[in-house]
């Protein structure tokens, strides 16, 4: 929502108009809603740290989700073994991690954290299900490749219902170590047509000031205030319904959320931000993916911890930034300053995802994407991204050696820690995705008297970025 190619000169007289600019038509999402409710298996995710097994000769080991098989695998606490608690399996030749019991509710999506241990050269891996208590195994998906030292998550979806037992198999039969961890699977009862197995719960953030001056970074205004439930009812929309049946800045992404079988709720100015806390109706333990769009005012020390614990628990963060200089309210803090305050000044952990927005503004239009055929962000449900556009955006700087995974960076930077202008990282459980302008989810329908621009649909790639990543942090890919 901001002016296109205005003076840099001008940037701090014209921050309060708006936040990133746009023009022209995007994807329409897939038409058919599910059947079918999936939530988190009992015991999962499974993070390994509970249980010892110190050699890697075949054996059975008691885990938080239940008893497993380990063959020629253990559990690794060393310097070398990628994890994110105070364990994680490590495998060698053609070891298999192997449940000893079965998912009574099915198994829908799977993810799984991998990465080579230490030094080891890469490796080859699959995941394999059982419908017959573990008589014979089939594979699941492609076979994934271990190749970096930091933890990767890989997505699989099984969509087996009844009893399922899964497997864990390094295919390559070389000595070199691959880790695992944070396993996490969706139970499956099946789907009545298109769309994600399993819908969510997403919450946009309208409780630090995301309306401010020009400003519309909410699913919908009625009046001039933020409703928590968007009007009318989102159990109106099918599969024909347009973006406007809701009005402000993002209601072409929260319709086509619906429209995925999903529910979207906006977090309302005066709710506070908790997790763990039963008498707030909103608290984010109730959700799955968190959506913060070019936050205006900074969190407090309860909220930083609330969303970071959210994250480290299993939640997706979906983080929205704008360009330095774009305090919308004059309170002394833009988004940029406000995102690294969270990652940098809080009880949870200093530099939790990785990464930190460096004080930058840019507008070009870039084709500078990750060569990657397997990352569902890029390659998702919803489309395959191949350009970004930013109206007036910041960057983003990688930390050496993190997590952080970059996927596009402007397009005449080598793609390495810097200049990058979206990227994922996970933390704990949780999973993060971060992007550096508001221009590319702003529709171009917002608020009476608000000056907004249709970045949502001016390039192809916009809408399958934002949904793909959506997806992605809800663990529905």
């Amino acid at each position: 929502m901001k002016q296109l190619f205005r003076p840099l000169a001008l940037v701090a007289a014209l921050s309060l108009l708006g936040g990133c600019a746009k023009l022209d038509t995007a994807p329409a999402a897939p038409a058919t809603l599910v059947g079918a409710q999936n939530a988190a298996a009992t015991g999962f995710p499974e993070t390994f740290d509970t249980g010892t097994k110190t050699a890697y000769t075949s054996g059975t080991v008691a885990l938080g989700s239940g008893s497993w098989t380990l063959n020629d695998a253990l559990l690794g606490n060393t310097t070398a073994d990628a994890k994110t608690g105070s364990q994680s399996a490590r495998v060698r030749y053609s070891g298999t991690l192997t449940m000893n019991f079965n998912l009574s509710s099915g198994a829908g999506v799977v993810t799984l954290d991998h990465a080579r241990y230490g030094t080891d050269a890469a490796s080859t891996w699959e995941l394999w299900a059982s419908t017959n208590s573990g008589a014979s195994f089939s594979k699941v998906g492609s076979t994934v490749t271990a190749s970096t030292a930091t933890l990767a998550t890989a997505s699989f979806t099984v969509n087996l219902a009844g009893a399922v037992r899964l497997q864990i198999h390094k295919t390559d039969g070389s000595a070199n170590r691959v880790n695992f961890d944070n396993l996490t699977v969706q139970t499956y009862g099946g789907t009545t047509g298109g769309g994600t197995t399993g819908g969510k719960k997403f919450l946009f953030d309208a409780s630090h000031t995301e309306t401010a001056g020009n400003a519309d970074w909410v699913l919908d205004v009625d009046s001039g205030v933020v409703p928590r439930y968007p009007t009318p009812a989102q159990s109106g929309i099918t599969s024909s319904t347009a973006e406007t049946y809701w009005t402000a800045a993002l209601s072409s992404w929260g319709v086509a959320l619906v429209k995925l079988g999903n529910t979207v709720e906006n977090l309302p100015t005066g709710t506070a931000i908790t997790y763990g806390n039963t008498a707030n109706p909103q608290d984010l333990s109730n959700y799955s993916v968190f959506v913060v769009d070019e936050p205006n005012t900074l969190f407090t020390a309860t909220e930083k911890t609330a969303i970071l614990n959210f994250v480290k628990n299993g939640g997706g963060l979906f983080m929205i930034s704008d360009h330095t200089v774009s305090d919308r309210n004059n309170d002394g803090a833009d988004s940029p300053a406000i995102w690294n305050d969270l990652m940098s000044n809080n009880s949870v952990q200093t530099n939790p995802f990785g990464y930190s927005i460096a004080l930058t503004n840019i507008s070009e239009t870039t084709g500078n994407v990750l060569a990657s055929s397997t990352n569902v962000i890029l390659h998702g449900s919803q489309g395959n991204v191949s350009q970004l556009k930013f109206s007036n955006g910041a960057t983003i700087t990688k930390t050496s050696g993190s997590q952080a995974q970059p996927l596009i960076w402007q397009s005449t930077s080598a793609q390495g820690n810097a200049n990058i202008m979206c990227a994922t990282s996970t933390f704990g459980t949780g999973r993060v995705f971060v992007i550096t302008d508001s221009s590319p989810a702003d529709d171009g329908t917002g608020s009476p008297g608000n000056t907004v621009y249709p970045g949502w649909t001016e390039i192809a790639s916009h809408a399958p970025l934002h949904l793909n990543a959506s997806l992605w942090l809800a663990k529905q890919q």
